[in-house]
C-alpha cells in the first residue's frame, strides 16, 4: 500500500479516524489506466481525497493481473475504493473484500463500486468481518521510506518477498506466506 502521510487534517482528523468530523464536501476524481477509466466519488477526511494517489496508481499500473476465477481478493484501507472498484472490474469472477477503519470511506467505496457495476462483489467492511485468509501480499512502499530494509525484514520473518516494480522512487513488492520447511523432520504422532 501507498505510504501516506501520518500528519492530522487542518480539523485534527486523520483519514483513519472511524468517523471523521471533518465536514463533507463530496467531490470527484478520474482514475485513467490503459483497460478501463472510472470517476470516483470521494470526499474530506478520506486517504487521498483530492486525487488517486501516486502509489496507487503505481500498484494499479504495475501489478499482475488478478486471478482468473471465483477467488476472493482484498484490499487493505481501501479509501474510497479505487484499487478494489479496478480488481473487481477486471476480475469478473472474483469477491473483493475492501477493507478500512472510516465509515466514510466504507460508504464512498460502496457507492462507487455500485457506480461502476461491481457493487455485488464489492464487499466494503471492517477488519474484523474479513473471514480468515492466505495468499500472497502486494505492496507498494516508497524506497525512502524503507522499502527494501522491509523486503529483508519480511524475508527474514517467512514471508519470502519480491520486487515486482520499481518506478519514481516506489516498490512493489510481492510477499508470500511461507510453505513447510523441506527441512523439517515430519510430523509424526498427529491425529
Amino acid at each position: 500500500m501507498p505510504e501516506p502521510s501520518r500528519a492530522p487534517s487542518p480539523e485534527g482528523q486523520h483519514y483513519f479516524s472511524g468517523r471523521p468530523q471533518v465536514a463533507s464536501a463530496p467531490a470527484t476524481v478520474p482514475l485513467a489506466l490503459p483497460d478501463l477509466t472510472l470517476t470516483l466519488t470521494t470526499d474530506r477526511g478520506v486517504f487521498s481525497g483530492t486525487r488517486v494517489d501516486a502509489g496507487t496508481k503505481f500498484l494499479l499500473l504495475e501489478a499482475p493481473a488478478p486471478p482468473e476465477g471465483s477467488v476472493d481478493l482484498l484490499d487493505l484501507g481501501c479509501g474510497y475504493g479505487p484499487i478494489a472498484v479496478t480488481l473487481a472490474r477486471r476480475a469478473p469472477k472474483a469477491r473483493v473484500w475492501a477493507v478500512d477503519v472510516n465509515d466514510r470511506a466504507l460508504s464512498l467505496c460502496t457507492a462507487n463500486a455500485a457506480e461502476a457495476g461491481v457493487g455485488d462483489r464489492v464487499r466494503a467492511v471492517h477488519p474484523d468481518e474479513v473471514p480468515d485468509e492466505g495468499g500472497e501480499a502486494l505492496l507498494v512502499v516508497q524506497k525512502h521510506l524503507g522499502s527494501d530494509s522491509l523486503a529483508r525484514w519480511l524475508d527474514g520473518e517467512g514471508w519470502p518477498t519480491r520486487r515486482l516494480a520499481s518506478r519514481a522512487g516506489y516498490r512493489l513488492l510481492a510477499a508470500a506466506a511461507a510453505g513447510p520447511d523441506p527441512a523439517a523432520p515430519p510430523e509424526v504422532g498427529a491425529t
